[in-house]
């Protein structure tokens, strides 16, 4: 997923709004910190993500190549390819 950094400076918001109104949140530092800490976390996590797509489709089709690649559902594949990336990566999707 590709998100602008106006989005996900929104979601940073959202997300600290959020944790304070549950009162899940204590500010030791100013609220610009805790926000640029948090679009850096999203901002890692969308990087890993791309990461993680990227190298399934590399693995998808060196599958497709070696097996022909007919017949095959390239949508289902690329899941089940991603699925299994990120389990071994212990990535949560």
């Amino acid at each position: 997923m590709h998100l602008k950094d106006e989005q996900i400076g929104r979601l940073a918001e959202k997300v600290l709004g959020d944790l304070e109104r549950a009162g899940l949140i204590t500010q030791k530092q100013g609220r610009g910190t805790i926000l640029e800490a948090i679009k850096s976390a999203i901002g890692a996590d969308l990087k890993t993500e791309a990461a993680l797509e990227r190298d399934a489709e590399a693995l998808l089709e060196q599958t497709l190549r070696s097996v022909g690649g007919e017949g095959i559902d390239r949508h289902r594949m690329l899941k089940m390819i991603k699925d299994k990336l990120a389990k071994e990566r212990k990535i949560v999707l």
